[in-house]
Order: structure tokens, then C-alpha cells, then sequence
């Protein structure tokens, strides 16, 4: 397991010597709960920056980046309107990884760049990052702590299963596309295990809670 990387002063700041809040990487495999656990911190307060909400403004009708994307994967993920077809699209990354790759050169510097300026606007102890790729982006140097949501692959299935994926084989595409599960163990300081009651989560985010509290505290002295 990393340890936590003590960053008091922000690089990015105009003022080198002002202290800032303590940045807390949210991560796990698609349907292993990051938004139930997003919530939960929202619900005490905490600012919560989704990089999932900055993709959807990314490419919303009339955004810059449709460009890109319909030259790099064609009409057939757009709507008559204009409008991306987030199915087809899906469809079609999670079958061709070099299609997969272009989408993700094409969307992920814009949302990190979101995401960082939104981030430099916080004030509070600390916030939550929420980025589901993270293990392979290069948000995770911006991190000073990596909270991981798991899950066994049997319960991402089962979820997957009840959303918007055609069958297993796509759901199971979806699954293989992302970091392992020890992947993302790895570059974990904390993990919440989301297979239990909405209780168990519940308890444990506010253990952490006071934890990130404690630790932006001493980080500010």
C-alpha cells in the first residue's frame, strides 16, 4: 500500500505558502458503488467533483470535443439531432480498444483540466475526487490519498446486469477494459468494501470522514 503523501502548500497556487485542502481520489471498477459513496461524503458536507459529471458537459450538445469524436468514430454514435448516443458509443468502445483509446485521447485531458480548475476553487479541509480510471491516468499525481470503492466481479456483473449493457458478454468487455481489481488495490491508502447493507457504508465513510478531517487538520499546522 502507498503511504499518504504529506502536500501542504499547492504547487499550482499563486501563493506557494498557502496552505489547501487535502485531495482524496475516489476510485473502483465501473459498478462497484462510487456514486453511493460520492453521496454519502456529499451528505456530510464534503465537495464532491465527479470527473463522470465533467464527461457528460464535455460533450454536451454543441461542445468542441463532438468534433473530434465524430471524426474518430463516425456518425453511427450520433443522434439525427446532433446529440452522442452514449449506447452506441459504448457499444462500439467496448468491442474495438483502438476506437476505445482514441475516445479517451480525445475526452480525458479536457476532463482532468476540468476537474484540476475545479479542485483549485475548493476551500474546505477536503474533498473527493471522484475519477474511475484512475490507476492509469495521470490524475493520481494530483492525489494525496486514494480511497478505493471494491467489490467482487461477481457483484459488478450482477449490477451491470441490471443497467443499460446488452448482455454479460458486453458487460464482461466493460469489466476486462478497466485496471484489475489488484490493480486498483495497489495504489489504495483506504478501501470500502461495498457488499454489505447501505449501513455498513454508511459507518464506514463517516470513520473516514473524521480520518481525512484529522489529516487535513495536521496538514494545515
Amino acid at each position: 500500500m502507498p503511504t499518504w503523501i504529506t502536500c501542504a502548500r499547492d504547487p499550482l497556487s499563486n501563493d506557494p505558502s498557502a496552505p489547501r485542502p487535502l485531495r482524496v481520489g475516489l476510485t473502483g471498477g465501473i459498478a462497484s458503488g462510487k456514486t453511493t459513496v460520492a453521496n454519502f461524503f456529499a451528505g456530510l458536507g464534503v465537495p464532491v467533483i465527479d470527473t463522470d459529471v465533467i464527461a457528460r458537459d464535455v460533450v454536451a450538445k454543441g461542445a468542441p470535443a463532438l468534433a473530434q469524436i465524430r471524426a474518430a468514430l463516425g456518425n453511427e454514435v450520433f443522434s439525427a439531432e446532433g446529440m452522442l448516443d452514449r449506447k452506441a458509443m459504448r457499444k462500439l468502445v467496448f468491442s474495438d480498444e483502438r476506437k476505445r483509446r482514441q475516445l479517451e485521447g480525445i475526452l480525458h485531458p479536457r476532463i482532468r483540466e476540468a476537474a484540476i480548475s475545479q479542485a483549485q476553487a475548493v476551500t474546505s479541509p477536503y474533498m473527493i475526487i471522484v475519477v474511475p480510471l484512475l490507476v492509469d491516468s495521470p490524475m493520481l499525481e494530483f492525489m494525496d490519498r486514494v480511497l478505493v470503492v471494491d467489490c467482487s466481479e461477481a457483484d459488478q456483473l450482477r449490477r451491470l446486469l441490471t443497467r443499460d449493457t446488452e448482455n454479460e458478454e458486453q458487460a464482461r468487455r466493460m469489466i476486462c477494459a478497466q485496471a484489475s481489481r489488484d490493480e486498483r488495490l495497489a495504489i489504495a491508502d483506504d478501501v470500502v468494501l461495498n457488499d454489505a447493507g447501505l449501513d455498513e457504508t454508511r459507518s464506514r465513510i463517516e470513520a473516514l470522514h473524521k480520518t481525512y478531517l484529522e489529516l487535513s487538520n495536521s496538514n494545515r499546522q
